[in-house]
């Protein structure tokens, strides 16, 4: 159940967040309810929020870990693989036992699945000594597996060894943290990519970097946090980036939203209405050309499959049902405001937006406002306009627009363990479940649900753009 954080002591920006939660003993008691519930039950309710045919992560067994992933992306804005950041058993951790660190490691990737956590894309995954002499690693696809090479590992014959006959089976290798030292160079000639950290290189590494064999090394720069940081990587020659310069696009504070995006809001408002007016509705959607037409594809795509062709709004409504035209139309919004941006970023938005309303359940908020509070937390990176220019303008609750503008309030905690989960900030994490009471195994299933329809459902947006 939530219990009182009065007591935490604050250590971190996690605990700050914690600690404006206000609960009353209402909730509490509902809260206890939902965290009693069997793991039956919380795929039940999982089951009724679902509308479509995509697979799932319930498929996956064994007891689930943390894991956090992050997009490397190319000048296009276009995912190149995704970095994937595992999180070992505490008690492993705390027995301080390597080996079983390393197996928990690929025990994860193997649970998991790595297609399902980067869309068919390669994951690159860091490797203790062990997973790659003793060939641990050999469980893992070697089509989509980058092995990356931690600086602080030993760079032993055997460990060169290793590499090499990996390479030779199909893997990639990644040089983690490369610097121009000579302890390198055996391991130089095997690398398919080496990542930098961008903030710590000098004039001189960036220009003997370039002059590294371009055609068989790919530099990937680590750490690339604002536009700025961006632009100077790529005039630099850079061309695959790691950071949360993507999320973090330069805002225009003085652009007013385009017209055409306010109607949206006036349709997400007549969306929140139960039942919804049709007639009302239809006419808001008539009146924007790209929103019609997105909204006629994904009517009439497999992913909602309504087993017949959909010409009308007003037919589409009636067809699918308000629920699920809540969501097909809050896609087709999405989808139009990210327009211009990379699509990483609608990417991100639906994986939000699906987890808090999966998680909704567990800590008794309301899944539908959710959805919308995860939705909209991307936002700003697509319209380039800062939040608190958006919120006056959003059908939402105040408290919904505080959790937005960044208030630690209850409506704002799933979002909150959400972004900490995307950089892999575990204790903070940690900090949030233990102050809560909620289960980090039912966030962690929601995650992964939330992860494999994400992708699901921007495939079949994108394949409509």
């Amino acid at each position: 159940m939530f219990r009182t954080t009065a007591g935490i002591n604050s250590q971190s920006e996690a605990h700050s967040s914690i600690a404006g939660l206000h609960i009353v003993d209402a909730l509490n008691k509902n809260v206890q309810e939902a965290d009693k519930l069997p793991r039956r039950d919380l795929i039940a309710m999982q089951n009724e929020l679902a509308n479509s045919p995509e697979p799932s992560a319930r498929e996956w067994t064994g007891e689930l870990r943390y894991v956090a992933r992050q997009p490397i992306l190319n000048l296009l804005g276009r995912v190149h693989g995704y970095e994937l950041l595992f999180r070992n058993d505490p008690e492993t951790v705390a027995l301080g036992g390597r080996d079983l660190a390393t197996r928990t490691m690929l025990d994860n990737a193997v649970i998991f699945g790595l297609e399902g956590f980067t869309n068919g894309l390669p994951a690159f995954i860091n490797c203790t000594s062990e997973a790659l002499t003793e060939k641990l690693v050999q469980v893992l696809s070697p089509a989509k597996t980058v092995l990356g090479i931690p600086a602080n590992l030993e760079k032993t014959p055997k460990l060169v060894q290793a590499c090499s006959e990996l390479k030779a089976k199909g893997y990639k290798i990644a040089l983690d943290d490369f610097t121009l030292d000579p302890t390198w160079e055996p391991l130089l000639e095997l690398a398919d990519y080496i990542k930098v950290d961008f903030t710590r290189l000098s004039e001189s590494e960036r220009e003997q970097l370039n002059r590294l064999d371009s055609s068989s090394i790919s530099i990937v720069v680590k750490k690339v946090q604002t536009q700025e940081d961006y632009r100077k990587a790529c005039a630099q020659g850079f061309t695959l980036f790691q950071g949360d310069y993507i999320s973090h696009p330069v805002l225009l504070k003085k652009t007013k939203i385009p017209a055409n995006r306010l109607a949206y809001f006036d349709i997400v408002r007549l969306l929140r209405q139960d039942p919804i007016d049709v007639r009302q509705i239809s006419r808001l959607v008539l009146r924007d050309a790209a929103i019609t037409y997105r909204l006629l594809r994904l009517v009439n795509s497999p992913l909602y499959a309504t087993h017949r062709e959909v010409r009308s709004i007003e037919s589409a409504i009636i067809i699918v049902g308000d629920q699920t035209l809540r969501r097909i139309v809050s896609l087709a919004i999405l989808s139009e405001f990210n327009a211009d941006q990379p699509p990483e970023i609608l990417h991100m938005a639906l994986l939000r937006a699906r987890f808090c309303e999966l998680a909704a359940r567990l800590c008794w908020l309301n899944p539908p406002e959710q959805y919308l509070l995860g939705m909209f937390s991307m936002v700003p990176a697509m319209l380039r306009v800062p939040m608190k220019e958006l919120t006056p303008s959003l059908p939402l609750r105040d408290e919904i627009c505080d959790a937005l503008n960044g208030t630690k309030n209850l409506e704002r905690t799933l979002l909150t363990w959400l972004e900490l989960h995307e950089h892999a900030e575990w204790e903070a994490c940690d900090l949030i479940v233990e102050t809560t009471g909620l289960s980090q195994e039912k966030l962690n299933l929601c995650y992964a649900d939330a992860a494999v329809w994400a992708h699901v459902t921007l495939s079949s947006a994108v394949s409509m753009s």
